[in-house]
């Protein structure tokens, strides 16, 4: 895939799955600015990793749950680059709580990470992209969206309404030659593996058809294929990268 002169935010960009697809963009000639929250050390270090690459990186604090916040990042990028081609939303945490011990901030502060973050990414990115009459967008989700996850009710919920936001933005995008698509991953070698019971590991790579937990740079190939120029018939969908674990129409 060839991204020579093309722009995008990858908003998560120093995490496990959102620097493998900074990196792949990169090598790809694409000019990327790295959304960062927590973590400026590791957005350094992906900024390092890929200064021999065809393309360009940059990193920008952001934080998703302030709409402001994103437009200012979106602000940005386009001061230093000059447009906007893709966003990819990567952010998100997760946790493990039994439903009746989610309390209201809890329940609330996933919502506004997951699904009011990715809202006003998207938000901020179409209009840009609308101007252009262009536009990838990309929202990684989870698989507990579509399949639910226990004790995760609150994940599974925001997750769940990412999906259908992006079904919704896009039919509203279309008009404008900007396709909106989503990636649900499933066990993923990142830090928040290592949060997941033992058991709940050990029975997932059991029931997975490939028999092993995915790469981050597996799950990076899918997103910058839905990020590019090729992905262009496809829009509203969800593609699930999870070694065949769910295989359900």
């Amino acid at each position: 895939m060839d991204f020579t002169d093309q722009v995008a935010i990858v908003i998560g960009g120093s995490g496990a799955i959102g620097s493998a697809v900074v990196k792949m963009l990169a090598e790809s000639g694409a000019r990327v600015m790295a959304g960062y929250h927590r973590n400026a050390a590791a957005a350094a270090q992906v900024v390092a990793a890929c200064q021999d690459t065809r393309g360009d990186v940059s990193a920008h604090w952001v934080d998703v749950r302030d709409p402001q916040s994103v437009e200012t990042l979106v602000g940005a990028t386009i001061e230093a680059y000059g447009r906007l081609d893709a966003m990819v939303f990567c952010a998100g945490a997760m946790r493990f709580t039994p439903v009746e011990a989610i309390n209201v901030a809890q329940w609330n502060e996933t919502l506004t990470l997951h699904l009011d973050g990715v809202s006003n990414a998207c938000r901020a990115a179409l209009r840009r992209m609308m101007r252009r009459r262009y536009g990838r967008v990309v929202a990684v989700a989870a698989l507990h969206g579509l399949a639910g996850g226990p004790q995760q009710a609150d994940f599974s919920a925001a997750t769940g309404g990412v999906f259908g936001l992006v079904r919704t933005l896009a039919r509203e995008a279309a008009p404008w030659n900007i396709t909106v698509n989503a990636v649900a991953p499933g066990l993923i070698e990142t830090p928040q593996l290592a949060t997941i019971p033992a058991e709940m590991r050990r029975w997932g790579e059991r029931v997975i058809a490939l028999r092993r937990v995915g790469k981050p740079e597996e799950v990076a190939a899918a997103i910058v294929f839905l990020a590019s120029p090729l992905a262009s018939y496809i829009t509203g969908q969800t593609l699930v990268v999870d070694g065949g674990w769910r295989m359900a129409p």
